[in-house]
């Protein structure tokens, strides 16, 4: 079956909840298989302007969400209720690249640690120093050897286990405490087991592809940061599609695609999970907006202008007091009726961000996460 990329991408819109909002902003997090929230703004965003009437408070203080590592290793808002299916997904994962010997754990200094982490947040959320004393106390000496580069010192040896620890279900980020992030254990929230690591990358699998799809095993690799030859098999007996002459791939029994196009113009914020997730990247980032929008291909680096559903440019804003400054660069004129709709859409964001709007139209001057 021969599908367009114009139905590709009015599926993906409806399924990301860019056409219609969603009723929750759990609804939203659980469709688009996480939100992104390296930057926790940029993904509170994510989430408001894919629900009627919310904003960055009202996401933060939105019911079932949990902040935790999700795919790729990156910071993620997921579903509290989905956190069996992440872990088992996640922590079935072939292991990464070898760390310096210096930096090394055994098998069992490794349970170790792990096991302390959940022990030692199991009624307390802690900062990470509050965190590294209780480890140490509870494994070794070892576990707090200052061996791990980072920002021009180095950090004990345990935590590079962090987001093996957040994998294994024992992890989570908790409530800021001032300026200081602290973790919890999501089991204080929800008691759960991770489910076998063959069944949840299964369904993972069906859930990335019914928001994403056809798909192929190298695109959904990378969005999971594995290799292709180990989601290969889990592939074996999808429905395959042919997208702009090449095989892809959907979930079980998901091969309607409606007539009705995409139409509208939408503003995401850095790494949205429709820009980072999607593919074919020529495709959905035709032409200029490759070069300007992505870096190399890597999608998520600049805010994205979404026309009809495709890149057709990048803004940025700023924020100062009550005033929200947003530049937003087309590469290519839009007519009346578009600006009409990118009002709405800085309108919008108004809203989310509690701030007045200021538009202009012209050039983004400011380089990628300024």
């Amino acid at each position: 079956m021969k599908i367009s990329w114009r139905d590709v991408v009015a599926r993906r819109m409806r399924r990301h909840w860019l056409t219609e909002p969603a009723g929750a902003a759990v609804d939203v997090v659980r469709a688009i298989c996480g939100a992104h929230a390296q930057v926790l703004s940029a993904g509170e965003t994510s989430v408001a302007l894919r629900v009627d009437g919310a904003t960055r408070e009202t996401v933060q203080q939105a019911d079932g969400l949990v902040k935790t590592f999700g795919p790729r290793g990156t910071v993620h808002l997921l579903a509290l209720d989905d956190l069996p299916l992440w872990t088992g997904a996640l922590s079935a994962l072939p292991s990464g690249q070898q760390v310096p010997e210096v930096m090394r754990m055994t098998p069992d200094q490794k349970a170790q640690v792990i096991e302390a982490i959940g022990d030692a947040l199991a009624h307390d959320d802690l900062t990470v120093d509050e965190l590294t004393e209780e480890v140490v106390r509870r494994t070794g000496s070892w576990a707090g050897d200052l061996v791990m580069p980072a920002f021009q010192t180095y950090w004990p040896r345990w935590r590079q286990l962090i987001p093996d620890a957040a994998n294994a279900g024992v992890l989570c980020y908790g409530p800021n405490r001032g300026r200081n992030t602290t973790y919890s254990n999501p089991h204080r929230f929800k008691p759960f087991e991770p489910l076998p690591g063959e069944k949840a990358l299964t369904e993972l699998l069906h859930r990335y592809l019914y928001a994403y799809g056809p798909a192929t095993p190298q695109q959904f690799a990378r969005w999971l940061k594995t290799t292709p030859g180990f989601v290969k098999p889990y592939f074996t007996d999808l429905p395959q599609v042919e997208l702009d002459g090449q095989p892809a791939w959907l979930a079980p029994g998901d091969e309607e695609f409606s007539d009705e196009p995409a139409r509208g113009i939408r503003l995401l914020p850095y790494f949205d999970a429709y820009g980072v997730g999607s593919y074919p990247r020529e495709l959905l980032f035709p032409g200029k907006a490759f070069t300007r929008a992505t870096a190399r291909g890597q999608a998520g680096n600049y805010p994205l202008l979404l026309i009809d559903g495709i890149v057709g440019g990048v803004w940025h804003h700023k924020k100062s007091g009550r005033k929200l400054q947003i530049t937003v660069e087309p590469l290519t004129a839009l007519n009346r009726s578009r600006l009409k709709q990118l009002d709405a859409e800085a309108a919008r964001l108004g809203e989310i961000l509690d701030a007045t709007p200021a538009l202009t139209v012209g050039k983004v001057e400011a380089g990628p996460h300024a």
